[in-house]
């Protein structure tokens, strides 16, 4: 997860500390969008259920604005920064004895991790998609930078609703309406509260096999990931990194560009996409276009706050506010893995869980992911100045060079 890896560890002047501020300020987007979506209605909860709550007026406008202003955006984020950091590793190692093979044993322990989050955890886990598209970009890193733009830019068109849609076209349904009719959400959210962990995962490793593998959902997502991934690897190519103040010029005008039009076009295709605004009617036409386009859309804005926050960061103000952010992003791998811990302990009904599926609606969940994420920002802030490592992080570089790094610090940093 590190900015540019080798076989030792990395030293704080070899680490890029923009690149660690993004990773950790798009892994509370990620948080808080995956708990929304999930606590949301379709996954575990009926919308029926959502409106009875007495809070459902706030809910709402909750909902909108999470769903507005980081669906999309954080994934995007974190996966194009995800891909950068591949390609920084890769450009890195290129030549040196031992590289490809030390990549695909990293990519190959990625991949379990994920698989095993996905199975007894947290059945939407991203890196497994990661594992597989780094795998991609491990075979696209002699593409020109144009090239890799262009299949970047081509595949953030790519959607799962444009799949769908396309398979349709052909008569080709993969994925039953059944899976998200009121029945079959009851019946997860039965499991979910009732305390039975192997019925949980059980139920939900159907559900993913139903959508994920039999109904092509994961084709779409790695060809979503891999696209982000080609233009991280861009991003890498362009030298931006090497010298950003040099760019700061053209960083600001991307800011102050994407910012608006990415808010604009967001808003806009939020409401064809739901429905809210129909200028021609009922029309399913505009609500099929307004979801094909909220992938790229999604590029544009997370282009303006990348862009905005890593102006910010060459201030001392943006370093004050934004900084704090950094060990979160040194520790990525291992709070993003732990964010699974509270969706369950919020939703099932395992143990101490408070099994709330169905009774907690999105703005309780925004005000329960502020308070965690403001606990994994101290967290990691206390153990980064005692140890080198976050402890998945760690564990990863292990598993992947068959040695064990120094974990401890000589001295301890000031937290």
């Amino acid at each position: 997860m590190a900015a540019i890896d080798t076989a030792g560890p990395v030293s704080g002047s070899d680490r890029i500390a923009e690149l660690d501020v993004l990773r950790g300020i798009a892994l509370f987007g990620v948080l808080t969008m995956n708990f929304v979506g999930f606590a949301g209605e379709g996954a575990i909860a009926t919308e029926a259920q959502l409106d009875a709550l007495p809070t459902a007026t706030i809910d709402g406008y909750a909902d909108w604005a999470v769903r507005w202003l980081i669906g999309d955006k954080a994934n995007t984020v974190f996966a194009t920064l995800f891909g950068l950091g591949f390609y920084l590793q890769m450009k890195r190692g290129e030549g040196r004895p031992g590289f490809e093979k030390r990549y695909a044993q990293r990519l190959s322990w990625l991949l379990l991790f994920g698989w095993l989050n996905a199975i007894f955890l947290w059945v939407w886990d991203i890196l497994n998609l990661y594992a597989v598209a780094g795998f991609g970009l491990l075979l696209m890193r002699h593409w020109r930078t144009r090239s890799l733009v262009i299949f970047g830019a081509v595949a953030a068109l790519y959607s799962d609703k444009l799949q769908e849609w396309l398979l349709g076209l052909a008569g080709i349904k993969l994925i039953p309406d059944s899976l998200y009719e009121t029945s079959a959400i009851l019946a997860r959210q039965a499991v979910a509260v009732g305390g039975d962990y192997p019925a949980i995962v059980a139920s939900f490793w159907q559900w993913s096999w139903t959508e994920w593998f039999a109904g092509g959902m994961m084709v779409a997502w790695i060809i979503y990931a891999l696209g982000r991934f080609a233009l991280g690897a861009a991003i890498g190519r362009s030298g931006i990194l090497d010298d950003i103040p040099r760019f700061l010029p053209l960083l600001r005008r991307i800011a102050m560009t994407c910012l608006p039009v990415g808010l604009l076009a967001g808003l806009v295709i939020r409401l064809l996409y739901t429905g809210a605004w129909q200028p021609l009617g009922d029309n399913d036409n505009l609500q099929l276009i307004g979801q094909s386009l909220r992938s790229p859309a999604a590029l544009l804005l997370a282009a303006g706050y990348c862009a905005g926050i890593v102006v910010a960061l060459q201030r001392g103000w943006g370093r004050r506010l934004f900084g704090i952010f950094a060990p979160v992003g040194r520790m990525a791998l291992t709070n993003y893995l732990t964010q699974g811990l509270v969706y369950a302990f919020v939703l099932f009904g395992v143990g101490p869980g408070l099994g709330l599926a169905g009774r907690i609606g999105s703005a309780a969940v925004l005000a329960i992911c502020i308070t965690f994420f403001a606990l994994q920002t101290a967290f990691s802030h206390w153990w980064l100045a005692r140890y080198r490592f976050g402890p998945m992080e760690w564990l990863w570089r292990a598993l992947t060079y068959g040695e064990r790094p120094p974990m401890r610090r000589a001295t301890p940093l000031p937290a």
